[in-house]
């Protein structure tokens, strides 16, 4: 005699970022304006339009959101800026 059930049904798991995280980098005293965009380009491999574009943000509004994504991906990004010497955080996007 078997107890087990003649049939397992398992939800679908999907996957989907309902409110992703961003990174932003944050304006600072110490970092070039062209170190930002190479940086940019370096590591995210933005397009050299793209990565002044952020820059100017980052010097003009005192920040950008330069990627999003999951918690983790965002904390990578995050580890990376401050690898590169710039002021990155992450916060959750609304």
């Amino acid at each position: 005699m078997s107890v087990a059930p003649a049939e397992v049904t398992r939800p679908e798991v999907v996957e989907q970022v309902e409110n992703p995280w961003i990174t932003i980098v944050w304006n600072d005293p110490v970092n070039l304006m062209s170190y930002v965009t190479y940086v940019f380009m370096e590591y995210f491999r933005y397009p050299r339009e793209k990565a002044e574009r952020l820059m100017m943000d980052v010097h003009e509004k005192g920040r950008a959101v330069v990627s999003s994504g999951t918690r983790e991906a965002m904390e990578r990004d995050v580890t990376a800026m401050h690898g590169y010497g710039l002021w990155a955080t992450l916060q959750k996007d609304d």
